[in-house]
């Protein structure tokens, strides 16, 4: 019997979910599907430059799952690329990390908060109200409420 497979944890959804060549009508292209952790593991691999076993930790899986989901996502996007077909984010088994990242302007401090729990009227170490979400938060927030996978614990519940 295979093992259960570990929910992937994603920081943030894409901001855009869909890319197409320029001067192609939408209807006359065809469509490449790179899943949520797909385009998770390239952002943590290629755009914060995390060596697979720092990225793996943030997803919660292995550092050959990790291999494998990093190589399959850039085998879509090279051919997307390559061949002139749209790229479209969507699907995969996933789970949204439920944290958010705030930072005191006053005494540069950073933290994080479970989502749901409001928001914080102060910084916990110094008490300064000038407290705002990390950048790096904001551009991750947009996606939230707009999971488009499925728990991979929901899916084995169910089973």
């Amino acid at each position: 019997m295979a093992r259960p497979r570990n929910c992937r944890q994603v920081g943030c959804m894409p901001e855009s979910n869909y890319f197409k060549p320029r001067g192609i009508p939408l209807p006359m292209l065809e469509e490449v599907i790179l899943t949520v952790d797909e385009f998770e593991a390239v952002r943590l691999a290629d755009l914060e430059s995390l060596y697979q076993e720092q990225a793996a930790e943030k997803m919660k899986v292995s550092r050959q799952t990790f291999g494998r989901i990093i190589d399959s996502a850039h085998k879509k996007v090279a051919e997307a690329l390559v061949t002139g077909k749209a790229l479209k984010i969507e699907g995969g088994e996933f789970e949204m990390t439920a944290m958010r990242k705030f930072k005191c302007y006053e005494c540069q401090h950073s933290w994080e908060r479970p989502y749901g729990t409001g928001r914080p009227e102060n910084c916990p170490s110094c008490k300064s109200e000038n407290i705002h979400r990390t950048q790096e938060d904001k551009r991750c927030d947009r996606g939230v409420n707009r999971e488009q996978g499925r728990c991979c614990r929901g899916a084995q519940q169910k089973q």
